[in-house]
C-alpha cells in the first residue's frame, strides 16, 4: 500500500505552505517526503504582503531537511505531490526531473495540490492546458499563459487537481486534497 507523498520544495519555499501539509498528512496516516533539487537542508521563508505595500515582504523562517533529491524519485512510489509556493518554484521549475515527476502525476491522475507559486511547476511541465487552479494573482499570468484558467476562490477542485492562492487557504483545500489522497489509497 501506497503511503508516501511528495512535497516539493526548494530554497526560498513559503515555511507555512510547506509546513501546515507536512503535518496534516502525518495527521493523516501518510509519509510526507520532502523532495528538492538535492538532498541536503534548505532555507524557507515567510511571506505576506503589508498594508500600504504592493510587493511582497519576505522573512526568514524555518529550515527543512530534504529526504529525496529528484533525480532519485520513481514517481510511481508516490501517492500523490504537493506543490509549495514561495519563490522556489521560480527557480526549480527548470530541472528535467522535476518535469518528468510532475508530467507523470499528472498523466497517472494522481492526487495533486498546489499553493501560491507553486503552480509554476506544473505550468513550466506543461500540465495546465484546461484546468482550472487557484494561485496568487500575481501568478495568474503564468497559469494564463500555459492554458490555464484562473480562479480567485480559496479551493479549486478540478478533478485530480486542488488548489488555493496562498497559506490563509490551507484550511479550505488542503482537507480536500487529504480526501483525495484517501481514496487513492483505499483502491
Amino acid at each position: 500500500m501506497k503511503n508516501r507523498v511528495l512535497i516539493v520544495i526548494g530554497d526560498a519555499a513559503e515555511t507555512l505552505d510547506t509546513m501546515y501539509p507536512y503535518y496534516r498528512l502525518i495527521e493523516g496516516g501518510f509519509e510526507p517526503v520532502v523532495a528538492a533539487p538535492e538532498k541536503r537542508r534548505y532555507q524557507m521563508v515567510l511571506h505576506e504582503v503589508k498594508p500600504g505595500w504592493t510587493i511582497t515582504k519576505e522573512w526568514e523562517g524555518y529550515s527543512i531537511e530534504a529526504d529525496v533529491a529528484f533525480s532519485e524519485i520513481d514517481p510511481a512510489d508516490y501517492l500523490g505531490v504537493f506543490f509549495s509556493g514561495g519563490r522556489a518554484p521560480e527557480y526549480i521549475r527548470e530541472d528535467p526531473d522535476l518535469i518528468r515527476i510532475t508530467k507523470f502525476f499528472f498523466e497517472h491522475q494522481a492526487p495533486i495540490a498546489s499553493v501560491c507559486h507553486g503552480v509554476e511547476i506544473p505550468a513550466r511541465a506543461g500540465c495546465v492546458a484546461g484546468r482550472r487552479m487557484a494561485t496568487v494573482p500575481k501568478c495568474k499570468f503564468d497559469l494564463e499563459i500555459c492554458g490555464g484558467i484562473f480562479v480567485d476562490e480559496p479551493c479549486v477542485v478540478d478533478g485530480n487537481l486542488v488548489s488555493g492562492r496562498t497559506y490563509h487557504d490551507h484550511g479550505h483545500f488542503v482537507g480536500p486534497w487529504i480526501q483525495l489522497l484517501e481514496k487513492a489509497r483505499s483502491l
